[in-house]
């Protein structure tokens, strides 16, 4: 007998400090598990070496930006670092409607923001195994100055305060490892009565 689909997908919201390797991990997840559509955020910071638009972010200019702002286009936005993140409302409930899970990659502005739109959304946040190894992380990646890398660490730490928010805390020491966990934790969500009702529905 096979498992009816489900009838609503799962809103899983990912963050953690820059420099934590949030894309990494996301990317062996994703690898690993298929029916998870990622969401790509919408961005005016300019593209690093090996982005490419509509896969790591939707690049957009502040001025068409600050339009979707107005035409309440986005689920949540934020500014960081003098930048604008945001996530499109349109495709979140278009994939959520037809049950497929969507995981958005986000900091913790924007996550509180959805958390108040979207209480039964998951969220988790990934930290390294320690803050010394988030300022190695950030110095190895060499793509900011010292002063930036300064400004990230101090940004990471008012961040840090939010994690008694988050539902998961996970610890990237091992990028497999930490898939792994995730995939641990929306093995355990999909397994919720409220997510299974749909099964029992009639008996």
């Amino acid at each position: 007998m096979s498992v009816k689909k489900k009838t609503r997908g799962q809103l899983i919201v990912l963050s953690g400090p820059s420099g934590v390797g949030k894309s990494t991990v996301i990317s062996e997840l994703l690898g690993a598990r298929r029916d998870i559509y990622f969401s790509v955020s919408f961005t005016t910071r300019p593209p690093r070496v090996g982005e490419e638009d509509g896969v790591n972010y939707n690049f957009v200019t502040r001025e068409v930006f600050e339009e979707m702002i107005a035409g309440e286009e986005l689920l949540e936005y934020a500014e960081y670092v003098h930048n604008y993140y945001g996530t499109s409302l349109k495709v979140i409930r278009e994939k959520l409607d037809a049950g497929i899970d969507v995981l958005l990659d986000i900091e913790v502005q924007g996550a509180a923001k959805v958390r108040a739109k979207c209480p039964d959304a998951v969220f988790i946040f990934i930290v390294p195994p320690s803050f010394e190894e988030l300022s190695r992380r950030l110095h190895r990646r060499a793509t900011d100055q010292e002063e930036v890398i300064q400004g990230r660490l101090k940004k990471a730490r008012e961040e840090y305060r939010q994690i008694p928010n988050y539902d998961y805390l996970v610890v990237n020491d091992k990028v497999s490892e930490a898939a792994g966990e995730i995939m641990a934790i929306l093995v355990a969500e999909s397994c919720r009565t409220k997510n299974r009702m749909n099964i029992v529905e009639g008996v």
